[in-house]
């Protein structure tokens, strides 16, 4: 099963960039990051309907997409284990991740969506989402392979 990374925005060099590498290399799926960026100075509906447009065009069509969102399902990481375990097991080949910019999504995305997920009722900074989300896939894989839980 490949894991499927689409984001908003561009991650420059430093510390965050530096841990999301080390998780995806200890990753045994393989994860990869695509990040798509409107750089003309728009705003407002018409700058999420534009990276609405970016986000559909970067996901494969035979993926099963998670969107995170505020207002997802809230889990913890055996859950979350459990999710990506049932979705390798039913022959997944592509299981996406869609981290929209700062003002949200636009048309389109989490219709495309097969599930929301959140990371709590916080405001995160869209950088930081994308390490939160690489240290959960690299944990549920940990998790899944038996290696033990210390929240259990």
């Amino acid at each position: 099963m490949q894991i499927r990374i689409i984001a908003v925005g561009r991650l420059k060099k430093g510390p965050e960039l530096d841990l999301i590498e080390t998780f995806v290399k200890r990753t045994p799926w393989p994860v990869s990051v695509t990040e798509v960026e409107e750089k003309r100075p728009i705003k407002g509906a018409e700058r999420m309907a534009r990276e609405a447009d970016l986000l559909l065009a970067a996901i494969p069509d035979d993926a099963y997409v998670i969107a995170l969102d505020e207002r997802g399902k809230d889990m913890r990481s055996p859950q979350f284990a459990e999710i990506l375990e049932r979705l390798q097991d039913d022959g997944r080949q592509c299981v996406t991740f869609v981290i929209g910019g700062a003002e949200g999504y636009g048309p389109g995305v989490k219709e495309r969506a097969d599930r929301l997920l959140s990371f709590g009722k916080m405001t995160w900074p869209h950088m930081m989402v994308r390490l939160m989300l690489t240290e959960q896939i690299y944990r549920a894989s940990t998790i899944l392979a038996g290696h033990p839980y210390h929240k259990d």
